[in-house]
């Protein structure tokens, strides 16, 4: 009983020494390849079902993405072209009133100027009497005592504190004897021949003239020659007038 149970055991460890293979052929080759579909990589030998596996690209896509990039550009070039013909009215219209302003400006200065000027003028016609009346009284006065002569003196002092004030003002008294007659300067009173002067010569000043800046304050009146008298019986004539003068 004992060999028995012996040669069982050995027996048994036999049978557990040898592997156990499968009976059927096709549950071997089944085996490898139900587990592939398990594992994330594909087979060496698939890779064709892999490409057509792939998601394939659509034809019509390409065309579709180049018009619309076509119709962002046009659009973009004419926002530009609007943004540069905006840009350009806009200078336009900067330059036109900065040359506005400009001559706004200086017309302003000019009209300015002028208003002083016209001011000044009216203000010194009114004190050319008062310049006249000394004058005058220069050239009459002629004192001989002491007490006249110092108010000669005081009388003369402030004729020339006048005078100069008048020549910063920019005023000046016209030379006119001698000179050519100028209407737009001289004021004709009197005519009357002369052998020393030509026609149409000032040969005396009867009221002093005066400027301001080359613009005349009062005219200056004088007397002008005629020239030499007229020889013979020919009646001589007045420029002025147009009239004939006995000889």
């Amino acid at each position: 009983m004992t060999q028995t149970n012996g040669a069982i055991g050995s027996m048994s460890g036999d049978t557990a020494a040898v592997p156990e293979f499968p009976h059927d052929p096709s549950e071997a080759s089944a085996t490898p390849a139900d587990s592939a579909p398990n594992s994330g990589s594909p087979e060496p030998g698939a890779p064709a079902d892999a490409a057509a596996a792939a998601p394939s690209a659509d034809p019509a896509a390409a065309p579709a993405d180049g018009a619309d990039s076509g119709d962002r550009l046009r659009q973009v070039e004419a926002e530009l072209a609007a943004l540069q013909t905006e840009h350009e009215n806009l200078r336009g219209q900067y330059m036109r009133i900065a040359a506005d302003f400009d001559n706004f400006r200086k017309r302003q200065s000019r009209d300015r100027d002028d208003l002083k000027l016209q001011i000044t003028c009216t203000t010194v016609a009114e004190i050319l009497p008062v310049v006249d009346n000394f004058e005058r009284a220069r050239q009459q006065l002629n004192p001989q005592h002491e007490e006249a002569q110092a108010l000669h003196g005081s009388y003369l002092a402030l004729y020339r504190q006048l005078v100069d004030v008048l020549k910063q003002l920019g005023v000046s008294p016209m030379r006119v004897e001698g000179e050519p007659f100028d209407p737009s300067l001289h004021e004709a009173v009197m005519r009357e021949p002369s052998e020393e002067h030509p026609e149409d010569v000032v040969i005396a000043e009867l009221q002093r003239g005066y400027s301001l800046h080359e613009r005349v304050l009062r005219h200056a009146l004088v007397k002008v020659s005629m020239g030499p008298g007229p020889s013979g019986g020919a009646p001589a004539i007045d420029p002025v007038t147009g009239g004939e003068q006995d000889g």
